[in-house]
């Protein structure tokens, strides 16, 4: 694994991570998997998404198998990742949690793969959208910052209706998360970006 994606994270996080045996693993898996992947927002490494919904997740007290989940969240749908491979190395637990936050890539039209992935996770309960309303915080957060550089494209624009969509599905699962919160501030301050932003 890349030292420095360990060493970016505050002394707290980095003792998280060296206690964390199960999330120090999928750290170092989701590192090799999403090799030569790049975020649109800032080029930095893919990795640093997972890595970001990791620490989003360690922070509101959840165990190292959520958190491990939290990390590989995205392998199944950007890499050739299947989930008999998650499961037999991170577990049955981990292995049906990223299962749930994943999208059927069966489903052709994106608004409605989007909604089948709300669906999907509004039915398999509290942990499952505690890992998605993390990994929807992180993905405003970048969203945010391409607002800022300059008008969001018609993709960008059906991305924060989805997380728009996110945001009401889970505070009907985690209504009192502090996860939702951070959410609407992200999305509150995309919102109120000038209209030739937004």
């Amino acid at each position: 694994m890349d030292s420095t994606l360990l060493h970016a994270p505050s002394p707290r996080r980095r003792r998280f991570i060296r206690r964390s045996p199960l999330t120090q693993a999928a750290l170092a898996f989701a590192d090799e998997r999403h090799a030569g992947q790049w975020r649109e927002a800032d080029g930095a490494p893919f990795v640093a998404h997972p890595l970001e919904v990791a620490c989003l997740l360690h922070e509101a007290g959840y165990s190292d198998e959520i958190v491990a989940a939290g990390v590989l969240h995205d392998v199944l749908e950007n890499s050739d990742t299947g989930a008999p491979e998650i499961e037999q190395r991170f577990g049955p637990g981990v292995a049906e949690l990223v299962m749930s936050v994943t999208d059927d890539p069966a489903i052709e039209d994106e608004a409605e793969r989007k909604a089948a992935l709300r669906r999907q996770v509004a039915q398999a309960g509290e942990c499952a959208a505690a890992i998605f309303a993390a990994d929807k915080v992180s993905k405003a957060r970048e969203l945010r910052l391409l607002a800022r550089r300059g008008p969001l494209g018609p993709g960008a624009r059906l991305k924060f209706e989805h997380y728009e969509e996110s945001l009401g599905m889970l505070a009907g699962i985690i209504p009192d998360h502090h996860l939702l919160e951070q959410l609407r501030t992200e999305l509150d301050a995309i919102a109120a970006l000038p209209a030739d932003r937004a």
